[in-house]
């Protein structure tokens, strides 16, 4: 029922304003209208730790990101808050279909592009205000997150990798459901390790989105592109990111990575008691209330 999980997380480096689906969707029951109300803040710093953001860009991108989550406030909480409430009808007694899942997914990636492809001018903006010392500064987090990356996932043989992913998706599970018994947690495991398992690939995924990044933006401060060239460039950029597990070369890849995930995360709800799944819907129904409450509120 949630978004599929990998160890790149989407399409983080490239979505910048984006973070802010994620906050509603991935937060405690508990803390969604905290973080979400401190949202514009958690983003600007996660935004300048890349960037080093100087003092006139910082006046403007606070109030760009504040225009931006005003109109998600706005727009869009309901709408999330309707999707929960269709999840949370599919989990019932537990016979969610696999088709299902896999809608959910196509849903929650629509929402997300249509999160980016909204914050286009914004990040126009910003792409063309940065300068070049900015770019190493970008290069230096990206490589510094690359290094966490092979340490996390990467580092220990096989079977310990497997270990971390599985552990971390049960983190996630667990949100959800609750504590699983060592039998559940046993047969959650089995379908855990049967998805594919390549961190080199995702490796070579996220450099390849870094590496474009870096060039876009160097070829903004070059060319000296407008704002209607430089969105299109992004634009360009963020079709080409999200329409990337198509790609022919990963396509198979891709494939049946959501393939068997749909298939874990399916396990785990026919395996489910139903005091799991009433943990759930009580979660979801703390969500979908506080979608509903975000969304009454300047």
């Amino acid at each position: 029922m949630k978004k599929f999980n990998t160890p790149h997380n989407g399409f983080q480096r490239a979505r910048l304003m984006l973070v802010i689906a994620l906050i509603a969707l991935l937060s405690a029951c508990s803390a969604v209208r905290f973080t979400y109300n401190h949202g514009d803040t958690l983003l600007y710093w996660w935004l300048n730790a890349y960037l080093d953001l100087d003092s006139d860009q910082s006046d403007w991108v606070k109030k760009d990101i504040d225009n931006l989550f005003q109109w998600h406030r706005t727009t869009q909480l309901r709408d999330y808050a309707g999707l929960m409430a269709k999840m949370q009808r599919q989990l019932g007694d537990g016979n969610v279909t696999q088709d299902e899942l896999l809608s959910d997914y196509r849903d929650i990636k629509a929402r997300t592009e249509l999160l980016a492809f909204k914050a286009l001018p914004q990040l126009a903006d910003l792409a063309m205000s940065i300068k070049p010392d900015q770019i190493a500064q970008m290069e230096k987090k990206f490589a510094k997150n690359n290094a966490d990356f092979r340490r996390k996932f990467m580092s220990g043989s096989l079977d310990d990798q497997h270990e971390a992913r599985y552990k971390k998706a049960m983190q996630q599970l667990e949100l959800w459901f609750g504590s699983f018994s060592r039998d559940q947690e046993t047969a959650l495991r089995k379908a855990s390790d049967a998805r594919p398992l390549d961190n080199e690939i995702w490796l070579q995924e996220r450099v390849m989105r870094q590496k474009k990044i870096v060039a876009l933006l160097q070829r903004i401060h070059r060319d000296k592109l407008n704002k209607e060239q430089t969105m299109a460039a992004i634009h360009s950029l963020l079709r080409d990111f999200f329409d990337r597990m198509d790609a022919p070369d990963r396509k198979a890849f891709f494939d049946a990575y959501i393939d068997s995930t749909s298939t874990f995360i399916l396990t785990a709800i026919r395996i489910t008691t139903p005091d799991q799944r009433a943990h759930a819907q009580k979660r979801m129904q703390g969500w979908i209330d506080d979608f509903n409450t975000l969304a009454t509120e300047r």
